[in-house]
């Protein structure tokens, strides 16, 4: 499980909520109307801007960054000391019976153990690259979308609100539940916004930088076991992906 991410939300969420506690009753900022405007009017947007199945990719994709454990750069570059141990040991032949769950990983595997040319490694590792960056991209363009959806429906119900307040100026009993309309959905637009689509697209983006870097150490390190299989020359090769604090070669 990502701590990070789970711990940046829970904090958030908990000092505007304790703002909310200390300052009055929480209930002053539950409104059914508002809450219908905003999350029904965001999530409609954005089944108009992307296909259906998309929008269920991302939020799939959303979910996943509080399951998903983050995999630092030196394990990857563990995983491929290993392998060169493997197929210095027992010949590159032996890579084809390596059982991981990471595709590109075992797609590399087997280039080399059919002694494949490092031109077409590299091809298929950028393909990987090019298609990988398409597919997370939905994922950032939608929460993208809600964060800037979600303020605009808030703005919408804050004018609803606001003329209903002004066509029952004659009741004077009607003006604060009109008002409260009017801003509790820019207060629900704004959160949404700034404490989860936002940085939910960030995280998002981020993740899909560190996979990069993670198939371009699988690919150097690829390359590296064709040039070479000496573990030892393949994990200095690959150490420069790692902060210098972290290296160390322990054989």
């Amino acid at each position: 499980m990502d701590i990070s991410t789970l711990l940046g939300l829970v904090v958030g969420l908990a000092m505007v909520f304790g703002a909310i506690f200390l300052g009055g009753s929480f209930m002053d900022f539950v409104n059914v109307p508002s809450i219908m405007i905003v999350v029904g009017g965001t999530l409609a947007a954005i089944s108009v801007a992307f296909p259906f199945e998309e929008v269920i990719q991302a939020f799939y994709a959303g979910v996943k960054i509080f399951a998903s454990r983050k995999v630092r750069p030196r394990e990857v570059v563990d995983i491929m000391v290993k392998v060169a141990e493997i197929s210095r040991r027992e010949g590159l032949l032996a890579l084809e019976n390596i059982q991981t769950e990471n595709a590109v990983l075992k797609k590399s595997c087997q280039l080399i153990a059919d002694n494949a040319d490092p031109a077409l490694i590299r091809d298929t590792l950028r393909i990987e690259i090019g298609a990988m960056k398409r597919r997370h991209k939905i994922g950032q363009d939608v929460f993208k979308g809600l964060a800037a959806y979600a303020p605009s429906f808030g703005m919408i119900g804050t004018l609803i609100g606001l003329v209903q307040m002004l066509t029952r100026l004659d009741d004077p009993s009607s003006l604060g539940p009109a008002m409260a309309v009017a801003l509790t959905t820019t207060f629900y637009g704004i959160i949404l916004s700034t404490l989860i689509f936002l940085p939910i697209a960030g995280k998002l983006y981020a993740r899909t930088q560190q996979e990069i870097l993670h198939l371009e150490i699988i690919f150097e390190g690829a390359k590296s076991i064709l040039e070479n299989n000496n573990p030892r020359l393949v994990y200095e090769k690959l150490s420069s992906f790692i902060a210098p604090k972290e290296r160390k070669y322990e054989r």
